[in-house]
């Protein structure tokens, strides 16, 4: 057993990993982090970005595609990884299915997420249809389609779970979106279940960015002061507070009534951005059961080293509210709203130009690959 096998089976908290490549499924590097307790994948526009331009594993698929646009030939490859990448899960996704058959969890768990267009992130209709056709392309049962907590995707967030699709729901960074996130959620579940879909194979995480919290609010703060580095785990804490008290009253316990999966909190992020902020600052404490904690590699590698997960303030009512209660004392220095709304801005914004730069890369290779 590794520590990532004991933060599932002891603590109820998810370790997924955030990085996906052609390499790590080509060479099992992927299989062995499964082995090693990993249980789901996230990608971004970023990701796979980063993979294209610095991995050769793409460029027979490239030479050999038929595709003779960029937007199309990185959706067929994406597209690619994210199947393979799902098969590679496809024994976590049926092990735990069987644990929520028996009632020992309250969700599946083993999914591959792929987002859509950030060019959409304010175009309902058009985050619908990009989510129903990858949807069919991946063709996996443990797929989720990842769609930005945008004004606008909240909407399509409602209509692709209602379709039966799972659902990431990213970039979020406030605890008031949140609340939208869960009450488009469970809408979009119940539309679901009226529909006569089984909501017990509808999956959807509400993805909390962390760390770039704290890098925002450390700018408005002095040098030296405690609030310094403790804003992202306290509204983290808070959303977790937020999630227990949803769970627990209607419309979701209907829900769960009726055979639904919970909608986890998911902390993305939590690479710690502070070189003098301990490196694991976004994972120890934020260990709390039904949630997911999506880690890049090196991230991953130090919680395999030297976790300290029971330092986590989810592990109790009292330490997850006193936690949380470190937001009080921002007022009046730092307005907290302001903030989160900047930072989803900045956020559709970085992946909207970290998908346009993967666009660049890949018609470059298009075009030395003829």
């Amino acid at each position: 057993m590794t520590s990532l096998n004991d933060l599932y089976a002891d603590y109820g908290q998810s370790p997924w990993i955030d990085n996906i490549r052609r390499d790590w499924l080509v060479d099992g590097t992927l299989a062995a982090f499964v082995t090693n307790g990993v249980r789901g994948v996230t990608s971004n526009p970023s990701i796979f970005a980063k993979a294209l331009a610095t991995s050769t594993a793409y460029d027979q698929l490239i030479a050999s595609s038929s595709d003779d646009n960029a937007e199309d030939l990185f959706e067929t490859l994406a597209v690619h990884d994210v199947r393979d990448a799902c098969d590679v899960l496809a024994q976590v996704h049926e092990t735990s299915r069987a644990d929520f058959a028996a009632g020992r969890r309250r969700y599946l768990d083993g999914f591959v997420s792929l987002e859509v267009s950030p060019r959409l992130a304010r175009d309902t209709e058009g985050t619908i249809a990009a989510a129903r056709r990858l949807h069919a392309k991946v063709d996996r049962p443990n797929v989720m389609i990842k769609i930005p907590a945008t004004k606008e995707g909240l909407p399509a967030i409602r209509a692709t779970l209602g379709a039966g699709i799972n659902v990431n729901v990213t970039l979020i960074f406030s605890l008031a979106r949140y609340d939208e996130v869960i009450e488009a959620w469970s809408a979009g579940v119940r539309d679901a279940y009226d529909a006569g879909h089984d909501v017990g194979a509808i999956a959807s995480v509400a993805s909390f960015f962390v760390s770039r919290v704290d890098v925002a609010v450390d700018a408005l703060l002095p040098m030296g002061d405690p609030r310094r580095g403790t804003t992202a785990n306290a509204q983290a804490a808070a959303a977790y507070v937020l999630y227990r008290s949803s769970v627990s009253a209607d419309p979701v316990s209907s829900l769960l009534a009726n055979g639904a999966q919970v909608q986890r909190p998911l902390w993305a992020s939590t690479s710690t951005k502070n070189p003098t902020y301990d490196d694991l600052l976004y994972v120890n404490r934020l260990v709390g059961d039904e949630t997911v904690n999506t880690m890049p590699d090196a991230t991953l590698a130090d919680a395999l080293d030297h976790p300290e997960f029971s330092s986590s303030y989810l592990l109790s009512k009292e330490t997850t509210h006193a936690a949380a209660a470190e937001l009080e004392t921002l007022s009046p220095d730092v307005d907290l709203d302001r903030v989160t709304q900047q930072l989803e801005e900045e956020g559709v914004a970085s992946f909207a130009k970290s998908y346009d730069d993967l666009l660049a890369t890949v018609s470059s290779k298009m075009k030395t690959s003829k």
